[in-house]
């Protein structure tokens, strides 16, 4: 690696880390970087989920720490997560990029119209469905989010937050915490799986995984202090920015191209 790929994917590394803890969607930043230095689509896919997993190291200690991450019914909805993740991983291949960009960047639209509409959903904990077991519904999307999480990983943040605070009942700050515990229990499978198949460029992945570690920290210790209503206006604008991509009305890769010339 040249001085100047370690330099972009440590400050790639960094925004993907804040902006993944604190809502979802950095992805979209390190799996363009990692295709524009010459990765193949499936092998840039696999090498992201090495920053994706040290990110989550992180914020989940520093979570636990804090006492925010609910452990208790947590382990309920990893489980299912972690069985979808792996089934994800195995046919993650021949990715069409094109139609997965327009189905998050519709997603990201209607996520933005329940954020609007009724804000308080997202920044009051419901106490009643967060004290219910698990349902077979709750139980059956957290295994359709961790299958699409082995898949791709691209946006399966934002799917976690929708499922955690409109299903399950968690503000946004308890939210987030759970997402990186569910993260981080089913990323070491797709790792493996990808390894196996030969498809991380582990030189690239531990790079970016140094920046995504201090920028999970830095969002994770912000989203505690500033609290659920600073979460969601984070949330709003990289919702924002991730339909504009999505619809191609931001051009990442172009960014990138143009930066590093």
């Amino acid at each position: 690696m040249t001085i100047f790929e370690i330099i972009a994917l440590l400050v790639a590394g960094l925004l993907v880390g804040f902006i993944n803890t604190m809502a979802g969607g950095g992805s979209i930043i390190s799996l363009s970087l990692l295709m524009f230095l010459g990765l193949p689509a499936n092998v840039a896919n696999a090498t992201n989920r090495i920053g994706v997993l040290f990110q989550n190291v992180i914020t989940v200690g520093h979570y636990t720490q804090k006492k925010i991450i609910d452990y208790k019914k947590g382990i309920w909805l990893v489980i299912p997560a972690i069985i979808g993740s792996t089934i994800g991983a195995f046919i993650a291949v021949d990715l069409n990029k094109e139609i997965i960009e327009k189905v998050i960047g519709g997603i990201m639209i209607m996520m933005m119209g329940f954020i609007l509409v009724n804000p308080n959903r997202w920044i009051h904990e419901n106490l009643e469905r967060i004290n219910k077991k698990p349902t077979f519904l709750q139980i059956l999307i957290f295994f359709l989010i961790g299958f699409y999480g082995g898949f791709i990983q691209l946006g399966v943040g934002y799917f976690l937050i929708a499922g955690l605070v409109l299903n399950a009942g968690y503000d946004l700050v308890k939210a987030n915490a759970l997402k990186v515990l569910i993260i981080l229990a089913y990323t070491p499978v797709a790792i493996i799986i990808f390894q196996i198949n030969g498809h991380i460029n582990w030189g690239y992945g531990l790079t970016l995984g140094a920046g995504t570690m201090i920028g999970g920290y830095i969002a994770s210790r912000m989203a505690i202090k500033k609290g659920a209503g600073f979460v969601r206006w984070i949330l709003i604008v990289i919702i924002i920015l991730t339909a504009a991509r999505s619809f191609g009305l931001i051009n990442i890769d172009q960014f990138l191209e143009s930066i590093m010339k």
